[in-house]
């Protein structure tokens, strides 16, 4: 720790590294706190008023004598420095001036028990010279004191511009370490930002695996599964029923052969019937069907919810018109079929055609009427 003083006093700088002790008078000097000590000591100009009153002289003449002195440590005489020290080290000036006051009032007093007439004049002789040896050498060190007091004022000028200098170029050193540090704890801050981003990032790519992922996967594989079971199972079925419709239809297709070949050997034995019969045997399969015939000749009639008759008084009215119409459409058909055909079916009847038919091959009209 830097200390400083002014030209007016002196610091005494004591303990570790420091015997003797180092005598600094208007300067500065570093201190090593705990291990080291530092003392001032005043270097103004104390000005006493020496008074002596009823002093006897060597002759016995009572003589009261003021005297004036001044007294000043020379911070330059390091041995009058040394013994400044030595003498008054840890006193204030009042206490100072005190002790020389005392002092020169002795030797004062010593000094005028003493005197004769003669010496008193030659006493007043050096009185004089000292007085003016006295103002010449405080003006010469007032003079030294403003010399160094204007050159310590320029030295602490100086040394506290450089200290604001100092202190603000630290200053602005210490604000851009602590931007320096803020923005390394914002990076930090930042970093861990992203690494917890991150975990948590893995975390749930963690959890959607295990939570969606996965049963996906599970889900899919089984639907995988059971689409792949479905399609053996409609292949199977295909198969199957490809089979089954391949075995149905050489079925139909051996019953429709069969069939075939049972209406073809029908049509074969019509044949042979209507080449044999010719008349006889259309007009038996035309009786057969005259029921049909009826049937369908009626069925408007019975499918009609509601019929209105209308008569003149000349003929049958109700149900008897009714099956009169149909019995008279009955009748027209002989005359239709004679004209289509070229058969006259009551002529066969009247003949016994149908007789001789069934006489003389009954299983072959049989057949023919199925």
């Amino acid at each position: 720790m830097f200390y400083t003083c002014g030209p007016n006093e002196a610091m005494v700088v004591s303990g570790f590294c420091r015997s003797p002790p180092l005598m600094i008078a208007g300067g500065r000097v570093f201190i090593i706190p705990c291990v080291q000590q530092i003392q001032r000591i005043s270097l103004n100009t104390l000005t006493l008023n020496v008074k002596s009153d009823k002093v006897y002289t060597r002759h016995g003449v009572p003589i009261s004598v003021t005297g004036i002195a001044q007294m000043k440590i020379q911070g330059q005489n390091k041995q009058m420095l040394a013994a400044a020290c030595q003498m008054f080290m840890g006193k204030s000036e009042a206490e100072i001036a005190q002790i020389a006051l005392e002092t020169l009032e002795g030797h004062q007093r010593a000094i005028i028990a003493h005197l004769t007439v003669e010496v008193r004049t030659h006493a007043m002789q050096e009185k004089i010279s000292a007085q003016y040896k006295n103002e010449i050498d405080m003006a010469k060190a007032q003079r030294d004191y403003e010399l160094k007091k204007a050159a310590y004022d320029i030295e602490v000028n100086t040394k506290r511009a450089e200290s604001e200098m100092a202190y603000q170029l630290q200053v602005a050193k210490t604000k851009q370490c602590i931007e320096s540090e803020k923005m390394q704890v914002q990076v930090v801050e930042r970093a861990q930002q992203i690494m917890l981003q991150e975990q948590e990032i893995t975390r749930k790519e963690k959890e959607l695996e295990a939570k969606v992922k996965k049963p996906a996967e599970a889900e899919r594989y089984r639907l995988e599964k059971l689409a792949e079971a479905e399609r053996l199972k409609l292949i199977m079925e295909a198969e199957a029923e490809a089979e089954s419709i391949r075995v149905k239809g050489e079925a139909e297709a051996f019953a429709v052969e069969a069939k075939g070949r049972a209406e073809a050997e029908q049509m074969v034995k019509k044949a042979e019937a209507f080449k044999e019969y010719k008349e006889g045997a259309m007009v038996d399969m035309l009786l057969e069907k005259l029921p049909l015939m009826a049937e369908e000749i009626s069925r408007p009639l019975c499918e009609a919810k509601k019929v209105t008759m209308v008569s003149s008084g000349g003929g049958d009215v109700g149900v008897a018109k009714l099956s009169g119409e149909v019995l008279d459409i009955m009748t027209q058909l002989p005359e239709a079929l004679e004209k289509m055909t070229g058969v006259n079916i009551s002529q066969v009847t009247h003949s016994g055609t149908r007789h001789k038919i069934h006489h003389k091959n009954p299983g072959l009209i049989k057949s023919f009427l199925k």
